[in-house]
Parts: C-alpha cells; sequence; structure tokens
C-alpha cells in the first residue's frame, strides 16, 4: 500500500516510467517496414500523428494519476495524526462525562446508591452484548464511515442529557439509556479503531504508535476527570456534558478526513459461524490465547481495585478525598511511564520477555498497596498502584500489537472483539466479586485477597510457552515451520 511508509515509493517510479514505455514499445511497432509498398508505407505513416494525439491524452491522464498519487503519499504522513486527533478529542469528553454523569445522578437526580452503581454497570454491560458480534459487525462496513456514525450517535444522546435538563425533563431513566446507547456504540468505535490502525501505518510502526495511543489515554484518564471537576464548578454537571458531545463532534469531523476502508464483499456470510471462526481462531493460538487469559486477570483484578479502593483508602487508611485523589492519579502515571518504556524493552529484551518480566514486577508492585494504613506509608499505595498500571499497559501494547500483526487480515476485527469480550467481561465480574468478599471477610483482608490475585496474570504466562520465546511473533513463525 502506498501510504504506508517511504520504502514503497519504487512504484510511483513505475508509474511515470511505464507510460512513455508503452509508447515507445507502440510507436516502434508502428512504424512500416521496407519490405512494404510505397502505398503500404504511406497508409501505415498516417498512423503514428493519429496515434500521437491518443498517446498524448492517455499520458496527461497518466501524469495527473501519477500527480495524484505523490499528493497522497505527502499526506499519509498526517494520517496517524489525523486519527490520534480524532481518538484523543473523543477520550478528554469521555473522561469529562466519567465525573459529570454520576454526579447528575446524585446531585441533579438524587440517585441511590444502587442507581449510581447500576449506571456504572451499563457502561461496561455494552461489551458482553456486543462484545463478539461487534467483530463481525466492523468487518461488514466501511471502517471510517462506521466510526463517524458511532461518534454521531454519542454526540447526540450525550447531547439530550443538558437539552433535557433546560427543558426540566431529565430523569434517571434518560440517563441510564444515554449510559447505555453511549457504551454499545463505544464498543463499535472501539473495535473499529483498533482494526483501523493497522492499515494507515507500517507495521514495524506499530508498537511505537501503539505507546503514543496509550499514553494519550493515561493523559486524558488523568487530566480529563480534573477538567471535570472544573467544569462542574464553573457550569454544573450538564453544561459540563456539553464538553463530551462537542468532543464527539470533533472527533466523527476529523475522521472524515482519513481514507475509507470498505467492506470485503465475501464476509456476508452468517453471523455465528464469523464469531466461530474468530473464537477458534484464539482458542488454538499458541500465544494469543495466554495472552487473552492473562489480560482477563488482568481486568479482574483492574474491576476489583475500582470497587475497593476508594472505599479503602477511606475508610481503613481514613485518608481525606483530596489525598485519594492524588493517589487514584498514580494510575495514570504509571500508565504514562509503561507506554514511555514500552518500546525500548521491546527492543532490548523482545516482546514476550517485556510482557513476561512487566507482568511479574507489577504484581510484585501490587503487594505493596495494602500496606498503605495511615497517611504517613501512603506512599507504600503510590507506588504500588502506579506500578501495577505501567506493568498493564506495557503487556496491553505489546499483546495488541501482536494481534494487530499477526492476525490475518479479513479475521482481525473478530480476533479483537473476541479478546475483549473475553479480558474485559472480567471487569464486572471482578467489582462484583470483591463486593461479595469485603461483605464476608472484612475490607481489609478482600484487600489483601485482591492484590494477592494480581500474581494470577503472570502465572497463566508461566505456563505457556510465552516466556520460552523472544518475540510473541516467534510462535506462529515456528508453528508454521514445524
Amino acid at each position: 500500500m502506498l501510504w504506508r511508509g517511504h520504502e514503497e515509493i519504487g512504484p510511483i517510479d513505475q508509474a511515470w516510467s511505464a507510460p512513455a514505455h508503452a509508447y515507445t514499445e507502440q510507436l516502434r511497432c508502428s512504424i512500416p517496414v521496407l519490405t512494404t509498398s510505397p502505398m503500404e508505407m504511406m497508409s501505415a505513416l498516417k498512423q503514428p500523428s493519429e496515434m500521437l494525439v491518443s498517446r498524448a491524452a492517455q499520458t496527461e491522464n497518466t501524469e495527473t494519476m501519477a500527480d495524484r498519487t505523490i499528493n497522497d503519499e505527502t499526506t499519509v504522513a498526517g494520517l496517524f495524526w489525523r486519527f490520534w486527533t480524532a481518538t484523543a478529542a473523543s477520550g478528554v469528553g469521555s473522561a469529562v462525562s466519567s465525573v459529570a454523569l454520576p454526579l447528575i445522578a446524585v446531585f441533579t437526580l438524587h440517585a441511590s446508591t444502587f442507581q449510581v452503581s447500576l449506571l456504572a454497570a451499563a457502561g461496561q454491560v455494552g461489551w458482553l452484548i456486543l462484545g463478539l458480534p461487534a467483530g463481525v459487525i466492523v468487518q461488514r462496513y466501511p471502517l471510517r464511515s462506521l466510526q463517524v456514525t458511532m461518534d454521531l450517535v454519542r454526540m447526540a444522546a450525550i447531547g439530550s442529557i443538558p437539552l433535557a435538563w433546560a427543558l426540566d425533563a431529565l430523569t434517571y431513566t434518560h440517563l441510564l439509556v444515554v449510559t447505555l446507547l453511549v457504551g454499545l456504540a463505544t464498543v463499535l468505535f472501539d473495535i473499529g479503531s483498533a482494526t483501523f490502525l493497522p492499515r494507515i501505518i507500517d507495521t514495524e510502526e506499530l508498537n511505537s504508535r501503539n505507546s503514543l495511543m496509550s499514553g494519550t489515554f493515561a493523559v486524558t484518564q488523568t487530566g480529563g476527570p480534573s477538567l471535570g471537576g472544573f467544569l462542574i464548578q464553573a457550569a454544573g454537571p450538564a453544561g459540563a456534558v456539553l464538553v463530551d458531545a462537542a468532543s464527539y463532534l470533533v472527533s466523527a469531523v476529523t475522521l472524515r478526513g482519513l481514507p475509507e476502508h470498505y467492506a470485503d464483499s465475501t464476509t456476508k456470510a452468517r453471523l455465528l459461524p464469523q464469531i466461530r471462526e474468530g473464537w477458534t481462531f484464539v482458542i488454538n493460538h499458541p500465544v494469543m490465547f495466554p495472552c487473552m487469559l492473562w489480560a482477563t486477570g488482568v481486568n479482574f483484578v483492574n474491576g476489583a481495585l475500582a470497587a475497593l479502593v476508594p472505599t479503602y483508602l477511606v475508610r481503613v487508611a481514613e485518608l481525606s478525598p483530596f489525598i485519594v485523589g492524588l493517589l487514584i492519579a498514580m494510575d495514570g502515571v504509571g500508565t504514562l511511564l509503561g507506554a514511555a518504556l514500552t518500546t525500548k524493552l521491546a527492543a532490548k529484551v523482545g516482546t514476550a520477555r517485556a510482557l513476561f518480566y512487566a507482568s511479574i514486577g507489577g504484581g510484585g508492585l501490587t503487594l505493596m498497596m495494602p500496606l498503605t494504613t495511615r497517611l504517613d506509608n501512603a506512599y507504600f499505595f503510590g507506588l504500588g498502584y502506579g506500578g501495577f498500571a505501567a506493568s498493564v499497559v506495557i503487556g496491553s501494547i505489546l499483546t495488541r500489537t501482536h494481534r494487530q500483526t499477526d492476525s490475518p487480515a479479513d479475521l482481525l476485527s473478530r480476533v479483537m472483539a473476541t479478546v475483549r469480550f473475553v479480558s474485559w467481561g472480567a471487569l464486572p465480574v471482578g467489582a462484583l466479586l470483591a463486593g461479595v468478599f469485603a461483605t464476608l471477610t472484612g475490607l481489609r483482608p478482600a484487600f489483601w485477597m485482591v492484590c494477592g490475585a494480581a500474581l494470577i496474570a503472570p502465572a497463566t504466562l508461566a505456563l505457556s510457552s510465552v516466556p520460552r520465546r523472544r518475540d510473541l511473533s516467534d510462535a506462529l513463525h515456528r508453528e508454521e515451520a514445524s
């Protein structure tokens, strides 16, 4: 593909030289030989002039196409940054709404604790509803158009909240339905993004580009809630949500400038067989399957931590809300650090070893978190929380890049959907079980159990062939060779 890097410039030179060679060859063949009669020679000599006009027109068209190709090549350098801008814009808005929507439920609608929890679950349940079929859906429709449509759906849904609030017609049911719609649209958007990125950049750049995307996500998730808090103070929760609606519009307009990638006409098969094909590919893969188990274990812990951390820091460690916010922000700091180190670490020791070493280190650092019992040892939690986040993002970048490069193009969206359905489905399960453990055993014993569970993820890798390889892609090549 011409837009995939400067090494592919060669075909452009061929596009310029081929018309000249073709014209020379045709002109040479049209010149009469000396053995023909004078009348035949006169007749033949008329042809080159007529042909010259035709060939000139064709050459002009070819030069126009070549110019267009070169112009396309010069714009390709900005394709990723356009994609990044759209993703960053919607990420900031979503981070703002992650603070604004619960506050609307609490302060404007006076929702109960259970209702607020249900609102949070509605934003994640989309992965259990659409997780598997999302891969097939993404594969059947043009990628750019699908993402633009999902942005517009989310903009309309989020934008209805301040409108209903202004009309004094906002209800909890309205808020719940909006959260559900946004969650469902986000599933399709995220799967589409993971499928779209390898189409616009070179394979060798996937690790670094995925690192940048993860680092950007960390910044938006760290700074977005702070921005949301400021906007809520300035304009109220409903006014802050307008920022999210505007961010989806910015994302949609920006994505419109990317090249379209149309669905393969051969993908109109029945839904279930296509889902089964993606599922079977992942389950039977010697590397992707253990990596999916690793991601599932990590997300189980992430869901459990999300459920217990705020309550633990407030009720057990007796920290102020400000200190709690600072400690939770260490997740973003660790994510930034991990994203910055991933490419260098992978180049030094290999992608498989980097994944395994980071997973072990993150699991071990997680055991520091329950050591925080008061303000003067709160640094234990900060180190453990940030270290775990760094290890998670390193593994996430490496495994995602491996899926993007080693999956067949016609299976990529279904592979991504399968992995996310299983691994992200562990988030609500972890949160639910953490609450059950805390109720049965107490908050601190449950917190120790959750942090200890962080060692399950590296254990799944240790029992696989991943630690015995230098790079994750080595597994696929060896199995093919054998």
